[in-house]
């Protein structure tokens, strides 16, 4: 069984707990134990992670006195995605950011796109850092794979770096728009999501050696957490991956450069009001047919 701890806090600029603020949350806002098998989305998946040696990871790394040394990536990421919500000509009454970190995403928006926003991490030290933004807004902490909200509660759920189980609580036609490592990664989602846009950015950073590197992922919070990771490596171990590291990509200057490769992505659940492609063989022009069509007079003056 998995010890879910859900907390509920105003947020600096925050709305008084009224009915309609309520109505999005589910009945599991309190401290609960459930068997994994009966969380929404993780039906009879493989367990891979240890989610709370994530927390702890997050909590650790939120607490150094200078974690905001270590948040360059985050703070990168979370201003594209913000830029992204931007190109949506909509705005959205209720959004959702998981993992939220310090706000990274939310510090870039007005209400002009968002109207309310739920803020929430895995990290209680994450929340209790966030930077005050501009949009009305409530903290809730809660693990992202298992979230405390009814079915079909946002219209917008933005994630930086941080996805895992959004559908449930999206709304028809809402939309999702979300940064995450790249690769293969979260193939099965991106298939269930309608006039999905998927575009990559890579964000390289040069470090002085390797060990310079592993202690930023570390002070990021981004350590592994999978259940058969190694306690710990050993000495020799980090040495020869430096002294590869260093024969295969070192710069000319000594330093060692690291790549993030992001996806960014902009999907809509469905809904009868979307576009839809036309049925296969109603279409009554051929491709074989475009060269032979002729500009018009005023396009050739």
């Amino acid at each position: 069984s998995i010890l879910k701890i859900v907390a509920l806090k105003p947020c600096a600029n925050s709305l008084p707990y009224s009915a309609a603020v309520r109505s999005c949350l589910g009945s599991r806002v309190q401290v609960q134990v459930r068997s994994r098998s009966s969380q929404s989305g993780s039906g009879s998946g493989v367990n891979v992670f240890d989610r709370q040696m994530k927390r702890r990871q997050r909590d650790w790394a939120s607490s150094l006195s200078n974690a905001t040394q270590f948040e360059y990536v985050r703070e990168e990421v979370g201003a594209r995605v913000a830029d992204r919500v931007y190109d949506v000509a909509r705005t959205f009454p209720l959004a959702l950011d998981l993992g939220c970190g310090r706000s990274f995403i939310a510090e870039h928006l007005t209400t002009d796109v968002v109207e309310q926003l739920y803020l929430t991490d895995v990290s209680s030290n994450c929340l209790s850092r966030l930077r005050d933004g501009g949009i009305p807004s409530r903290c809730v902490l809660a693990d992202e794979e298992f979230l405390p909200f009814k079915d079909d509660t946002f219209d917008l759920v933005l994630s930086g770096m941080s996805l895992h189980w959004v559908w449930r609580v999206l709304k028809p036609d809402g939309a999702f728009i979300a940064a995450l490592p790249g690769g293969d990664s979260l193939f099965e989602l991106r298939c269930s999501l309608h006039l999905l846009t998927v575009d990559t950015d890579e964000l390289q950073v040069h470090y002085p050696g390797i060990m310079e590197l592993l202690t930023d992922l570390q002070a990021m919070g981004e350590s592994n957490c999978a259940w058969n990771r190694r306690s710990l490596l050993h000495r020799d171990t980090i040495l020869a991956a430096a002294a590869v590291y260093k024969e295969m990509y070192g710069n000319p200057d000594g330093s060692v450069p690291a790549t993030f490769d992001i996806l960014y992505m902009i999907g809509w659940k469905p809904h009868g009001s979307q576009a839809k492609p036309a049925k296969r063989g109603s279409a009554n022009v051929s491709f074989r047919d475009l060269s032979k069509i002729s500009p018009k007079p005023s396009e050739t003056s």
